[in-house]
């Protein structure tokens, strides 16, 4: 039996830009699309490397179009930006989910190393967005 935790449901909240996920040891995670999008495994992300991941911005206001299952292991995220490149495993959202605060925190610092302002989108109620 596999030690990787499965996702039991994964909703979209289109308004709030948020991707609900429960998984079956009881981990809830409630991810924002922009920190799935600037986090997308995809190798134009991600790049070869460390050295030449791209450090994405201005993804503040990107939302999930569609979730295309990938067999029994995977999600592949369409996002309103055009990038839908990046297969999301079960591990890989886990691990998104489980380090989300330490992870958010790099990319703010990122962002504030190359003089990028984030603009903070308008926030909407959590239960406003279905």
């Amino acid at each position: 039996m596999s030690s990787t935790p499965r996702p039991l449901d994964i909703k979209v909240h289109q308004q709030s830009r948020f991707l609900d996920i429960a998984f079956d040891d009881g981990a809830h995670f409630a991810l924002p699309c922009e920190y799935l999008r600037v986090y997308s495994p995809s190798a134009e992300t991600r790049g070869h490397s460390p050295a030449t991941a791209k450090l994405e911005k201005g993804k503040e206001l990107v939302t999930i179009t569609k979730i295309e299952p990938i067999g029994q292991y995977a999600v592949k995220i369409h996002f309103d930006d055009g990038h839908n490149s990046g297969l999301y495993d079960w591990q890989y959202l886990y691990n998104l989910g489980k380090h989300q605060d330490e992870l958010w925190q790099a990319y703010l610092e990122k962002l504030e190393a190359v003089g990028h302002q984030r603009q903070e989108p308008e926030l909407i109620p959590r239960d406003g967005g279905a």
